[in-house]
């Protein structure tokens, strides 16, 4: 076998596949956003989804780095045209993705990597049934819960009160989600996302090229 046939074989993996999108939800405070976040610098086929949302930005939040902040008559005008993959009413500001670009990046190859409540995971999943794949982050105590809320020191007691309320709610669909990730340790926690994703990534219904590279072996044999 010419080296110039077998690097035809080794290019397919490479360029051609279809991008994934990664939901992930769970509880305020449990600690998806720092997993989300660091699997999203780490992985260069990743790009992390902003959302827009009605609420205001928190310090040291910026536009189109966080989220899109939008008023409230601009969100739903959004709505109304079509233009939002998802959307939610949480706490009673909402909360949406834009179509277009996950689109756009799924069919170039990109994944996107969702930090999402259970009501966008699932219109999502809905939507792009082959497409996405749900990871829940559970706390290892609901008491962890209230002490990250505190130690971020960015929202006052009666938030902090409305979002634990909010998360008991919230754990209560755990089971619509394809895994599950008890954070006790953030190491243990960020390599158990990672198996999920490599494993998810290699499936060969997101790798389109994997009829022809099949048949390129058969015909060699």
């Amino acid at each position: 076998m010419s080296n110039t046939a077998h690097e035809d074989h080794a290019k397919p993996w490479e360029t051609v596949r279809r991008g994934l999108l990664l939901l992930m939800s769970s509880p305020g405070g449990a600690g998806k956003t720092s997993l989300s976040r660091r699997l999203a610098a780490e992985y260069g086929d990743m790009i992390l989804s902003i959302s827009a949302t009605t609420r205001p930005a928190r310090p040291g939040e910026e536009e189109g780095r966080e989220y899109y902040f939008k008023s409230r008559e601009t969100f739903e005008a959004m709505i109304a045209d079509g233009e939002l993959l998802e959307y939610a009413d949480v706490n009673g500001h909402y909360y949406g993705t834009p179509r277009e670009p996950v689109i756009a990046a799924l069919e170039a190859g990109k994944d996107v990597l969702f930090d999402i409540d259970w009501q966008g995971a699932r219109q999502i999943a809905e939507k792009q049934p082959n497409d996405t794949v749900r990871i829940f982050v559970l706390p290892p105590a609901w008491s962890d819960l209230a002490r990250r809320l505190h130690a971020r020191a960015q929202d006052s007691e009666e938030v902090i009160r409305q979002r634990l309320a909010l998360g008991k709610r919230e754990i209560t669909h755990w089971t619509e989600f394809d895994y599950v990730i008890v954070n006790k340790d953030f190491d243990r926690a960020y390599a158990d996302l990672v198996h999920i994703y490599r494993g998810e990534r290699m499936k060969p219904g997101r790798n389109p090229w994997l009829p022809d590279f099949v048949k390129g072996l058969e015909d060699e044999a």
